[in-house]
């Protein structure tokens, strides 16, 4: 045995009734086996592709080992696969599945790209680079969309939110945010869901300066994804749903000049609006008195701020809260909409629908890293940022493919340790190479119908 097999080996003496071995001496193995279905479903969008296309390589031709498209496949794959530093390629760059899903040999082949080659990506990219990466972004998910679905959308809803992206060092563009209580960057992240679908999916990812306002790039934004949208689908009803924080003269000016766009914006409450409120909120305490619970009535007003050119519909919740040990408190809630439903309906089935683009937020963060965005360059940045969003395209990918099956409405991170996180062996022989399984895994039955949804076929 050799010294370096000697030192990838433990032993367990008095653990089981028998010594236990772990010996780390497995060649052409991978713990990311079932990564295989990134590749397919990275296929079927076609978005690394449509992503380097937007690079301008100024590299020497001479001196090239790393196709742009290798190394965006390279980045994306492992952000998806749970890697989501640069530093990670280090361990990476001689696994077979990783290997395999840029197109190299998995057995034979040259080893991926190193750390440093990486970072000098990753901030050689430029600003005309990256707007057409934010444009790839959006066509992609909408292209696809459109051959998914066709003729059958009636309704198309944008969302937008900002989010927050902590800084720890000295990043261009990064400031101290009082809301947030940090320095930060502040990403406008932008959704589109289709009908009455749950899934909200990810189409633009705008990284911000830290002292960014909420309203910041979203004209710009949302004008582009309109007429996408329009082109790609052009009998359905586009709506747009924005918090507070996008609530301002030219964000509402912009939405009315749009025909046929209906829009549903929270509104921050101020004095007038509360005095609209007053009678609401009194029979909501009333209620709340005579049922000991929580009660909220519906209503609404005609409102213009001084800088409106004229008044707009405003729906009103006045809601009485009560809770155990707690007293009483008013909680007044206003939208403004162009829309004709009823009050009620307009708040509970439209707007607070909106809330669920949380839960896509919170995987960005906490299943794909969405906040390391740690390089000192701004740009660089908004790079990483933009392949965090393309890895959380091709794992929501994954998720519509498991509709019907345990995982179809399964984060990311469960989605990622369930399907993608499997150990393989690795075989290549003249005419196929083989990926051995665990026969024990718990989710086959999933894993196969993605796999066959993406067009493998039985073997």
């Amino acid at each position: 045995m050799s010294n370096q097999i000697k030192a990838q080996c433990v032993i367990f003496p008095e653990l089981f009734s028998k010594p236990v071995v772990a010996r780390f001496d497995q060649h052409h193995s991978s713990s990311d086996g079932g990564a295989i279905l990134l590749k397919a479903a990275d296929k079927r969008l076609g978005l690394t592709e449509r992503l380097a296309e937007c690079i301008d390589d100024r590299r020497d031709p001479a001196k090239i080992a790393h196709g742009i498209s290798e190394l965006i496949r390279q980045r994306v794959f492992a952000m998806a696969c749970g890697y989501a530093d640069c530093n990670d390629t280090a361990r990476l760059a001689n696994d077979p599945v990783h290997k395999l899903l840029v197109d190299r040999d998995p057995v034979n082949g040259t080893p991926l790209a190193s750390q440093p080659t990486l970072s000098r990506f990753e901030n050689s990219v430029g600003r005309k680079d990256l707007f057409r990466m934010g444009e790839a972004l959006a066509e992609g998910v909408i292209a696809r969309h459109r051959r998914r679905l066709g003729r059958k959308v009636r309704r198309i809803t944008i969302d937008l939110d900002p989010t927050e992206d902590p800084t720890h060092g000295a990043q261009q563009l990064s400031f101290f945010n009082g809301h947030y209580d940090s320095w930060c960057y502040l990403p406008l992240l932008g959704f589109i869901s289709f009908n009455d679908e749950p899934e909200q999916y990810l189409c633009t990812a705008i990284l911000r300066p830290g002292n960014a306002p909420d309203k910041l790039a979203a004209i710009g934004v949302l004008r582009r994804l309109i007429k996408r949208l329009r082109k790609a689908f052009p009998g359905a009803h586009i709506r747009v749903r924005l918090d507070a924080g996008f609530a301002a003269p030219d964000i509402f000016n912009f939405l009315d000049e749009q025909p046929g766009v209906a829009y549903v914006v929270a509104m921050a409450k101020n004095p007038v609006l509360k005095r609209r409120s007053h009678r609401l909120m009194g029979t909501a305490r009333r209620r709340s008195r005579e049922s000991d619970h929580s009660e909220r009535v519906y209503g609404e007003c005609r409102y213009g701020a001084g800088t409106w050119p004229y008044k707009r519909r405003v729906i009103i919740k006045a809601e009485a809260l009560r809770h155990p040990d707690r007293e009483p408190r008013d909680n007044p809630r206003f939208v403004i909409t162009n829309l004709q439903q009823s009050p009620r309906f307009i708040y509970e089935r439209i707007y607070c629908a909106r809330g669920d683009i949380e839960n896509r937020i919170k995987e960005l963060h906490l299943g794909l890293s969405l906040d390391r965005t740690s390089c000192p360059s701004f740009w660089a940045n908004q790079f990483r940022v933009f392949l965090t969003a393309a890895a959380y395209v091709l794992m929501q990918e994954l998720r519509l493919c498991a509709k019907h099956t345990s995982r179809a409405r399964s984060q990311v991170w469960t989605l990622r340790d369930h399907l993608l996180k499997l150990g393989a062996y690795v075989k290549v022989s003249t005419r196929r190479i083989v990926l051995h399984l665990p026969i024990s895994l718990p989710d086959i039955n999933a894993w196969r119908r993605i796999a066959v949804s993406l067009g493998a076929g039985a073997g």
